[in-house]
């Protein structure tokens, strides 16, 4: 079949192959054929060589249910990324997305979905309601990762909140963290996607305009570089809350002497709720499809990994297959 692969050998750091063998769903798995998929700020790290991951990319898609549990062939679903073991102690805490025997879809030791097809958990599996579409239903992944912020940290009208970075992800979680009614601003770097925002009618602003003031109770990284914790640092005011998105291939240099001294609060942030973000598309709540700036066909991956990476592009999907 037809899929985007990180080689285990270099020097290529990415390859589209029409050999990699249909895979085979476990006793549990369904198999799905892949409609549309996202690339997102993850699978550009990845490429760059975060998590040392080897196998087929991609975590963000939807597609249709070919073999497994007659319920499920035929039903158009998303899939949950992380695949746990369901025995271990932390499992039945109902953490199942930190089990350290976990796989991770397109991420760590299982294959992604930047293929013709995919296996995956039946456990993880989604069903999409009519009302949302291939291309909205492509970012469930990324706003149930958005709206999860929402589960370490209650912000109500009269928190004040910063999200810096205006991309991709921090577009979503503002838009997820303005349904509260908080006093909210986005700072970010990139023209475009600043006016995007100011369209979804959020307060954007430009972070050459930044006081640097520590004035807000929740600063939420979304920047994507190493360079966003210290950014972060500097907004938030005395025992804030940080909540960290992102994930890098490079290390961050800081100074943990503020966070001591201010008694901030930092906190880790990934994965959510698919329930939640499929009701938050069905609803119309969360605006999507202005995300979108390219679509390319597999058979263009590489095209649209190298679009993916440039500033002028948000969302760029892979149309896979629509049988």
């Amino acid at each position: 079949m037809r899929a985007l692969v990180v080689p285990s050998d270099p020097p290529s750091r990415l390859e589209l192959t029409d050999e990699y063998p249909r895979p085979v769903p476990a006793e549990g798995e369904v198999l799905v054929r892949v409609r549309w998929a996202g690339i997102c700020a993850t699978d550009l790290e990845i490429v760059r060589g975060y998590m040392q991951f080897h196998g087929i990319l991609g975590h963000e898609f939807v597609g249709t249910v070919v073999t497994g549990p007659a319920r499920w062939v035929g039903q158009r679903v998303v899939a949950e990324i992380n695949c746990a073991c369901g025995v271990c102690a932390v499992c039945g805490r109902g953490q199942s997305n930190h089990c350290p025997r976990r796989t991770v879809l397109g991420i760590s030791g299982r294959d992604g979905a930047f293929a013709e097809y995919v296996a995956v958990p039946e456990a993880n599996c989604h069903v999409v309601p009519e009302c949302v579409c291939d291309e909205e239903a492509v970012f469930v992944e990324p706003l149930a990762a958005a709206a999860h912020v929402l589960d370490v940290q209650p912000i109500v009208p009269t928190t004040r909140v910063a999200v810096i970075g205006s991309g991709r992800l921090g577009s979503l979680v503002a838009q997820v963290l303005a349904l509260q009614g908080c006093e909210l601003v986005v700072w970010g770097r990139n023209p475009r996607t600043l006016a995007l925002c100011r369209e979804y009618g959020l307060d954007a602003r430009a972070v050459e305009s930044c006081p640097w003031e520590a004035c807000y109770d929740v600063v939420v990284e979304c920047t994507g570089s190493p360079d966003g914790l210290p950014m972060a640092l500097a907004l938030c005011r005395p025992q804030g809350t940080i909540v960290l998105k992102s994930t890098c291939h490079d290390r961050a240099l800081l100074d943990l002497a503020p966070i001591v001294v201010d008694e901030v609060r930092v906190v880790g942030n990934r994965c959510g709720d698919f329930s939640r973000a499929l009701h938050l598309l069905e609803t119309r709540r969360v605006r999507v499809r202005e995300l979108i700036t390219a679509r390319y066909p597999l058979s263009r991956g590489l095209e649209a990994f190298a679009a993916a990476a440039r500033p002028e592009h948000m969302k760029v999907l892979l149309e896979v297959g629509m049988t």
